[in-house]
């Protein structure tokens, strides 16, 4: 194994924080443990496997599985194979993978096996050499060319700029974006967020979070390799398997999805919550309701902080200090943040409201194939244009206050309106289409679509989102359809806002 010291790949980097290969590093609700010893010794022989392959290093790996243990193995392995990873969400259709393994062109694209016949005419038309395998539970072609290899691969050596991986994130053009993060991006984000939320070798985090975008796979995991931690992994968030876990962990990374359903169920009580240190959220907006009441039921406050698949973490509450509802915090160690005019980019005055703009060493490299989108929103000067609307208080606290581009947020997933639409619109009989977030108990904001139908032509709510249901991932289309016109001023420009006015308490009656 190549010593960290000379070797930048984060892989290496996690592999040297491991001191105890004996420590348990994960267990499963069902009592599966994996210590640090097996799961590097897995995690090469999947590296093993994936050479075997022809993956090089730079090649692009895509995986769209659940979450199986093994998953982690795959994503470790394609780190020390010096490879790139591209997460994708298991919930994307095939023709909404078709544009991914396009762009990306990835050596392997690996899939759940019950998916695999209706992938494999995708996978070859984008030139993909080999479409391997994985189930939730462990098993498929990947995982028995890994069992195949005598030995691990040893950890390639890598520079801490070379891209370690590739997440893709909508534009409002509905065309998506590979955002390209370098080892020395994850680990230097890592490393402040250990730091802020003083994360140690005896925290147990309580894994619920899925593992194809930053928050589950970069916050979650890194800090928890870093430390040399533990971690308990669920499949997926269950209330009630939640609360019967709280008593084993110590930290609770989430959406605000998963903090709104703890309160709706009665059992969950500050006794329940005793053995917690820490309750982090993020990926959405954290409503000053839910943060009140949660510290009312469990004497917790919950820490919120702000991130971007550009960027990972910009900001956060403190640990020690006040954890203010309604804002997300002070800017990371490392983290330059400040408010610009929109149209100039000129800087504001603290508390204006203008653009956040962030630089720092969490600041990715670019977009993918993508140079004049790159120039477009990454400065010469290094800052990143974040989209994200707000301002910082004279305390330093900053807090968001729009989002530009309409981006809707449902359950910690990024909606952009204009891919929905551009489906909405395909369908005979409608004309226009204007899709929005509006207010919801549990989602945060629900994705909703106005259609106006052609003359003489009717339409039905239902059947458009039976057809909107074979072209998207099921948490972008739309909850419901509303059949009506859509107002524009006087330049032609779709009123959202009216619409979002109109319909605000849609879902909260």
């Amino acid at each position: 194994m190549t010593n960290a010291g000379a070797n930048d790949n984060l892989y290496a980097r996690f592999r040297a924080c491991a001191r105890d290969p004996q420590k348990v590093f994960l267990t499963t609700p069902e009592g599966r443990t994996v210590t640090y010893g097996a799961l590097f010794e897995q995690s090469e022989r999947y590296a093993a496997a994936l050479a075997a392959f022809g993956v090089a290093p730079g090649d692009r790996v895509a995986v769209q599985t659940d979450k199986a243990v093994e998953s982690l193995y795959l994503y470790l392995a394609t780190l020390a194979a010096g490879a790139v990873y591209l997460p994708l969400n298991p919930a994307y259709t095939p023709s909404e993978i078709a544009y991914f393994l396009g762009d990306a062109e990835p050596t392997v694209f690996v899939c759940d096996p019950q998916h695999k016949t209706k992938l494999e005419a995708v996978a070859k038309d984008a030139g993909v050499r080999h479409l391997e395998t994985l189930s939730l539970q462990g098993q498929g072609t990947m995982a028995d060319a890994a069992l195949a290899q005598e030995e691990g691969l040893p950890c390639v050596a890598r520079s801490g700029d070379d891209v370690a991986a590739i997440l893709y994130t909508s534009g409002t053009t509905g065309r998506s974006k590979g955002a390209m993060l370098s080892h020395d991006n994850l680990a230097s984000n890592a490393r402040a967020l250990i730091d802020t939320w003083q994360i140690n070798t005896d925290d147990t985090l309580l894994h619920a979070l899925p593992i194809f975008h930053t928050h589950g796979l970069f916050v979650a995991i890194s800090t928890t390799l870093l430390t040399g931690g533990a971690m308990i992994y669920l499949p997926r968030f269950d209330v009630v398997e939640v609360m019967r876990l709280l008593g084993h962990a110590t930290m609770l990374m989430g959406v605000p999805t998963f903090y709104s359903r703890l309160l709706s169920n009665n059992e969950f009580t500050k006794d329940v919550a005793a053995h917690m240190r820490l309750f982090i959220s993020g990926s959405a907006p954290l409503s000053a309701e839910v943060h009140k009441a949660f510290n009312a039921r469990t004497g917790h406050a919950i820490l919120e902080r702000y991130g971007m698949t550009e960027t990972n973490m910009n900001t956060s509450n403190p640990y020690d200090g006040d954890r203010r509802p309604g804002t997300v915090g002070l800017p990371l160690p490392g983290v330059d943040l400040r408010i610009t005019e929109p149209e100039t980019g000129e800087p504001l005055n603290t508390g204006s409201v203008g653009m956040i703009e962030v630089r720092g060493p969490n600041v990715f490299k670019g977009y993918w194939r993508q140079p004049e989108k790159t120039a477009e929103e990454l400065r010469e000067n290094g800052f990143f244009i974040t989209g994200d609307l707000g301002r910082v208080d004279d305390d330093g606290y900053v807090c968001i206050v729009g989002r530009s581009k309409d981006l809707i947020i449902s359950g910690g997933f990024n909606v952009y309106p204009a891919e929905v639409e551009a489906v909405l619109d395909e369908i005979s009989g409608v004309a226009e289409s204007a899709v929005i977030g509006l207010p919801h108990p549990d989602f945060g904001e629900c994705v909703t679509a106005i259609v106006a139908p052609h003359s003489g032509c009717e339409l039905d709510g239902e059947e458009m989102r039976n057809i909107a249901a074979q072209k998207l991932a099921k948490f972008k289309v739309p909850k419901k359809i509303i059949i009506g016109p859509i107002p524009r001023n006087t330049m032609g420009k779709v009123q959202k806002n009216v619409l979002r006015e109109k319909f605000n308490n849609l879902y909260l009656d």
